[in-house]
């Protein structure tokens, strides 16, 4: 049975998500058909033009924001000392999760990676080097993965920072090699902050 090009059309759209295969977008593309009403189809795609058009990096720390400055920046009662580096926006909203960690972020949005052609210039470092010499920061945590590339990343800061007087320390206990953080679960985050370890 031939499957109309109209929803063949949805179902290859659907593809295009990570993890998402042939059975799936099937699943998805009718679920949509058959019980969504014209009403809801209109503000779904409302709401994915408006999250394309208005979301942004934050103009401090690269995490996800619709407004200038995410509401982990604007939180005055945020801990302004120590600065926690990640990988990307999904990595902040997990570790919020846990409600452990009170301080401020940076968001890389990406990692050094010599063999995909990522250098230090191509994720966002320059705005971490003029918070750390325009605000009161004492301490750089690097929750990078513990992937290769995570680790060349945690190296490169900790080797551009190692001039200065704040103290440069890696989250470690209860996350496990090669484990990105979005998959951690809210105690092992909170752990491995808690037993995070300055980098020698």
């Amino acid at each position: 049975m031939t499957v109309p090009k109209t929803l063949e059309d949805l179902i290859e759209e659907f593809k295009k998500l990570p993890g998402v295969g042939r059975k799936t977008a099937e699943r998805y593309a009718m679920f949509i058909i058959n019980k969504y009403t014209i009403d809801e189809v209109h503000q779904f795609s409302e709401v994915l033009e408006d999250a394309k058009t208005k979301l942004h990096q934050c103009s401090v720390c690269g995490n996800l924001t619709d407004e200038d400055k995410c509401y982990i920046c604007q939180d005055n009662f945020r801990d302004l000392s120590t600065i926690l580096v990640v990988e990307n926006a999904k990595d902040v909203f997990s570790i919020e999760k846990a409600s452990e960690y009170k301080g401020l972020y940076h968001v890389l949005n990406g990692v050094v990676s010599p063999m995909d052609g990522m250098g230090p210039e191509d994720i966002n470092l320059e705005s971490l080097w003029k918070r750390v010499i325009n605000d009161q920061v004492k301490e750089i945590i690097i929750a990078t993965s513990s992937t290769p590339e995570g680790e060349t990343t945690a190296l490169y800061i900790k080797r551009v920072l190692q001039e200065t007087d704040i103290l440069v320390s890696r989250i470690g206990y209860g996350v496990p090699v090669g484990l990105n953080l979005e998959y951690a679960d809210d105690l092992t985050l909170s752990k491995a902050i808690e037993n995070r370890k300055k980098i020698s």
